[in-house]
């Protein structure tokens, strides 16, 4: 029940209550919350703080008002973490999602071609390319370029259907402490185009993704292009990061 002598305001842990419930499946995605009638009854308060409580959780987009049904709990996207604890592979396991990746330049150590906003290029560094299929459908291209110093004898790792972030840390005990990630949107070229199943004419998004680790800045980097058609693709802000 409510607590009329907590400093936080009734309509706040009314709110909280309602959100509780979401979260536990009590009030399942799609589904009709009480009304506000019957909250203010359910609580003994007046319906204008209960209207205050269903209204925040309208702006937090986790309910949405219906014109003349009711109020429901928002049926849940699939966003998935560009740039989570866990990394894009992991992102899509943990949203349920059936995952499989395709190599399409095996992991090895080479010259890498002058380009800029990458820490390797001109120089020699591990490179590795995968195409992640989610639900069978192409959705992301990664070429990922890993420090050789830091992460050497990472090329006789078996990386086939595995979190790159997971190896990284069981093989080389090492997290990410900082990162930065820069987004824009472009063209693919013929090699990601094909990958993806798309034409060149298409717009995708692109990814540049830098990784640092303790003692060693910028080890890993990463251009990411994907497909925005079948996913909404997000980055959460604050806390620690990872790739």
């Amino acid at each position: 029940m409510l607590n009329p002598s907590s400093p936080l305001p009734l309509y706040h842990q009314l709110s909280e209550i309602i959100l509780s419930r979401i979260r536990s499946g009590e009030y399942p995605p799609g589904g009709r919350i009480p009304s506000e009638h019957q909250l203010a009854a359910t609580y003994r308060i007046g319906r204008p703080t209960a209207r205050q409580a269903v209204e925040l959780l309208v702006r937090r987009r986790w309910l949405e008002r219906r014109r003349g049904s009711g109020t429901y709990v928002r049926e849940k996207r699939r966003e998935i973490g560009l740039f989570s604890l866990d990394g894009t592979h992991a992102s899509f396991q943990r949203e349920g999602l059936s995952v499989s990746t395709h190599v399409l330049s095996p992991m090895q150590s080479k010259p890498v071609d002058p380009s800029e906003g990458n820490p390797f290029s001109g120089k020699k560094a591990y490179c590795f390319s995968r195409l992640i299929r989610v639900e069978t459908a192409p959705v992301l291209v990664e070429d990922m370029f890993f420090d050789p110093v830091i992460f050497s004898g990472i090329d006789a790792i078996d990386l086939q259907d595995r979190s790159l972030s997971e190896i990284v840390e069981e093989h080389y005990y090492r997290r990410p402490v900082q990162g930065k990630q820069n987004f824009r949107i472009g063209y693919p070229d013929i090699r990601i185009a094909a990958a993806l199943e798309v034409e060149p004419s298409a717009t995708v998004l692109m990814v540049e993704r830098y990784l640092d680790f303790p003692k060693a800045a910028r080890a890993f980097y990463a251009e990411l292009f994907c497909r925005t058609d079948r996913y909404v693709f997000s980055q959460t802000i604050g806390g620690t990061v990872d790739g």
